[in-house]
């Protein structure tokens, strides 16, 4: 007989790591309630992640983006290269989320870098120039879109404009200066056609309540200063993609999403095999981190599937 066999059973039976009795099987009867427990948490810390990226990480998002890109127009306009229209200075497209403007709403205390592109990955950075039409200050119509609530919330205020109020936007033509026509919900009429050589602005964001909008708004200025000349459009309305029409979520979030959310479910496995060797609060203790940070990025990758006026 061995050592072992001549022990007594409550130390055969003795946790090493917990340093009390563990009765024969224990683990392998706590294995099915840990992992449920393990799933749920990983839920719970997505949930808690989505939220916090929404009401809290998206505003930090926004706000260094438009510091960085703030920087960049600056320097862009002041060695003439800011893009006056739909391709750069080397007649390449621009690239979505290259600076295009700085918008001005002095009622609003608003004061925004307005970036090319329009899907909701794009308007974390800030407001959005839909591609197809001019440009800001140019004949024509210039649409921009721009968040309610999330990432800054940039557009969250344009209900309260009246008309007469002025909108500013530089781009590297000059400042353009706009007259607010009208704000306009749904059902409203739309307004009348432009005559050739004149100009309007059109701020597009959601409306209702914050996070949960229930209709789209539309705020028409219209062009007061002299128009500047508008290169000839490369891209036409058939060309854009359908992630960029306002409320649709960007599709280009959905694969990290999903390798995100395969990472998590090898953490939580992971962390099962870890309570059979070490016990369950050792377990919890290496793997909680890690279903922290994976939760955090599944996340933000989650934020990219919503709707671009949010």
């Amino acid at each position: 007989m061995s050592l072992l066999d001549d022990r007594p059973l409550e130390e055969v039976t003795r946790d090493p790591i917990a340093g009390e009795s563990s009765p024969p099987g224990r683990r392998f009867v706590e294995t099915p309630a840990f992992l449920v427990s393990s799933v749920l948490l990983a839920l719970g810390i997505i949930c808690i992640g989505f939220l916090a990226n929404l009401v809290i990480v998206s505003q930090l998002v926004h706000a260094r983006d438009q510091e960085v890109l703030y920087s960049d127009f600056r320097s862009e306009l002041a060695n003439a290269i800011a893009p006056v229209g739909q391709t750069d200075v080397n007649g390449a497209l621009l690239a979505p989320g290259a600076a295009i403007a700085i918008l001005e709403i002095p009622d609003l205390g608003m004061k925004e870098v307005v970036v090319e592109g329009t899907t909701s990955t794009v308007l974390q950075s800030g407001p959005g120039h839909k591609r197809d039409p001019v440009l800001p200050g140019q004949p024509g119509v210039s649409v921009i879109y721009g968040r309610q609530a999330a990432f800054g919330g940039p557009f969250g205020q344009l209900e309260v404009l009246q008309p007469g109020m002025r909108i500013l936007a530089t781009t590297g033509q000059g400042t353009a200066e706009y007259e607010v026509a009208d704000v306009r919900r749904p059902g409203d009429p739309v307004p009348a056609a432009l005559e050739p050589g004149q100009g309007r602005l059109t701020l597009v964001t959601a409306m209702g309540p914050r996070f949960m909008p229930t209709a789209i708004l539309r705020v028409d200025a219209n062009l007061v200063t002299d128009p500047q000349p508008a290169p000839p459009r490369v891209l036409t309305p058939a060309a854009m993609d359908p992630a960029e029409q306002a409320m649709a979520g960007d599709p280009a979030g959905l694969v990290p999403l999903l390798l995100w959310l395969q990472l998590l479910l090898l953490i939580v496995i992971g962390a099962l095999w870890l309570v059979l060797r070490w016990g369950k609060w050792q377990a919890w203790l290496v793997a909680a981190p890690a279903l922290l940070f994976v939760g955090i990025m599944a996340s933000m990758s989650a934020t990219q599937l919503l709707p671009t006026l949010i």
